[in-house]
């Protein structure tokens, strides 16, 4: 992965944040089709933002997010964005498959996780990020289970 800093206008910057949206009610609703959909779908509204999505991952209820952003954003702002905009596409896309967990248009928990990474630790959060989903993360997750993520404090 390319860690290097971006100029545009007066700003030399370069600003990773891990992202971690969680379903409504931590319902286990996201397949691998849905998982894929939601990656595509976040790496376009991205891309809208002046944006990059650098990896993306998930698991049934939760997803973790590595984005490359620039200085000029308000964080929250554009985490909701995300939120609104994917949920709207995948609730128009998978319709059916969500109906059957949710009977209002419901879709993100109103609560996320978000923090900066850089340096040293950015190829940990990558890793993190590309275990979501995977055996190996499983076993981990069983063995401890109040660890905070990886990078940030």
């Amino acid at each position: 992965m390319e860690n290097h800093n971006t100029s545009k206008s007066n700003a030399v910057y370069n600003l990773k944040l891990h992202l971690v949206l969680v379903t409504k009610y931590r319902k286990e609703i996201l397949n691998q089709e849905l998982l894929d959909y939601l990656n595509e779908a976040f790496s376009e509204i991205l891309t809208a933002w002046n944006c990059k999505l650098v990896e993306f991952g998930g698991e049934a209820d939760h997803i973790h997010m590595l984005l490359d952003i620039h200085p000029a954003l308000n964080i929250s702002v554009l985490i909701n964005n995300l939120k609104t905009a994917s949920a709207r596409r995948a609730r128009n896309r998978f319709e059916q498959h969500l109906k059957q967990f949710y009977w209002k248009p419901l879709f993100w928990h109103r609560a996320y996780f978000v923090c900066s990474v850089g340096g040293a630790t950015l190829e940990t959060v990558r890793a993190y990020v590309q275990s979501q989903g995977t055996e190996e993360h499983a076993q981990k997750k069983s063995k401890t289970l109040a660890r905070p993520h990886p990078g940030c404090a």
